[in-house]
C-alpha cells in the first residue's frame, strides 16, 4: 500500500515557482523537478519534464507496445529500462524547446523520479533534488547529487564536513535539457519494510538537516501533514528558494 502528499510553495524571495511535482499512488509514480532559466524558463523546463516522463511511464505501464527511441539496455530491468527512457526523452523534449525558444534558451531542471512495481523501488535523479529513506528510525540520502563539490568530494578534493556551506555547492554538473544526450544511474532496490521516501528539491533539503528531515518523517504522521510541516520549516528558516517536498509511505 502506498500513500502520499506533496507541497509546493514559491519561497519568501521568489515571486516564481519553477519546481513542479507530481503525485500518482495509484501508477506508483512520483518525481520533484526543480527548473533553472530566464523568462520563466525554468518552470516551463520542470513541468515539461515532469510531463515527458509521467506521459511514457504511463504509456509503458503493464508492458504495453511502446516505441524505445534510445533502445534496451540489457543490464537493466524492464522497469529500470522505462525510467531511463522516460529521463532520455524528457532531456530530449526540454533540450528542443530550448533551442527552438529564444526566451527559453540555456533551460534546465533537475529531477528526482521513483517508480514503484509491486515490491520493487526503481530510482533516479539528475541534478540536486534528492530521494530520502526513512526507515528504523533511521535517514538515509538515496540518491547522489551532481553538483562540483559532490564531484570534487568523491575525488577527495573537498571535505564532505563542509559541502552544505561550500560557495560552489549549488554549481550542478548535470540537469535535465542542457545537452542533447544524457547520462544517469538508475538503481533498483526490494523492499520488504514498512519505509517512508521523502522526494525533496534543494530549497528544502538546504535548509533542514538531517535531524529535522528525520525528526518530521518519524513522526508516524499522515504524507499531507508531515509534507506542510517541512514545507513550513524550511520557510521559518528564510525560505530563500522554491521550496517542495513529496511524502511516500510505503507499506508491503
Amino acid at each position: 500500500m502506498i500513500i502520499a502528499s506533496g507541497t509546493t510553495h514559491p519561497g519568501r524571495v521568489r515571486s516564481i515557482n519553477e519546481d513542479t511535482f507530481f503525485c500518482d499512488a495509484e501508477l506508483g509514480l512520483f518525481i520533484v523537478a526543480d527548473g533553472m532559466g530566464g523568462h520563466h524558463a525554468g518552470e516551463v523546463a520542470s513541468a515539461l519534464a515532469v510531463e515527458a516522463i509521467r506521459s511514457f511511464l504511463a504509456r509503458s505501464h503493464g508492458g504495453q507496445e511502446v516505441t524505445w527511441p534510445y533502445g534496451i539496455d540489457r543490464t537493466l530491468s524492464f522497469d529500470a529500462n522505462r525510467v531511463l527512457t522516460a529521463i532520455r526523452l524528457a532531456n530530449r523534449r526540454v533540450f528542443k524547446v530550448g533551442e527552438s525558444h529564444e526566451d527559453y534558451s540555456g533551460m534546465g531542471t533537475t529531477v528526482a523520479v521513483g517508480l514503484f512495481v509491486d515490491n520493487r523501488f526503481v530510482f533516479s535523479a539528475v541534478g540536486d533534488s534528492r530521494i530520502y529513506t526513512y526507515t528504523d528510525g533511521e535517514l538515509v540520502q538515496l540518491t547522489a547529487d551532481d553538483t562540483w563539490v559532490a564531484m570534487m568530494a568523491e575525488k577527495g578534493n573537498v571535505d564532505s564536513s563542509v559541502l552544505s556551506s561550500h560557495p560552489m555547492r549549488h554549481v550542478l554538473t548535470n540537469v535535465i535539457g542542457a545537452r542533447e544526450q544524457i547520462q544517469c544511474r538508475v538503481i533498483e532496490r526490494t523492499l520488504d519494510k514498512d519505509i517512508t521516501f521523502l522526494f525533496a528539491s534543494d530549497g528544502l533539503h538546504d535548509l533542514l538537516d538531517s535531524a529535522h528531515l528525520a525528526d518530521a518523517l518519524g513522526s508516524g504522521e499522515e504524507p499531507a501533514v508531515v509534507a506542510q510541516r517541512l514545507v513550513d520549516q524550511a520557510l521559518e528558516r528564510g525560505g530563500h528558494d522554491n521550496i517542495t517536498a513529496l511524502v511516500v509511505q510505503y507499506r508491503p
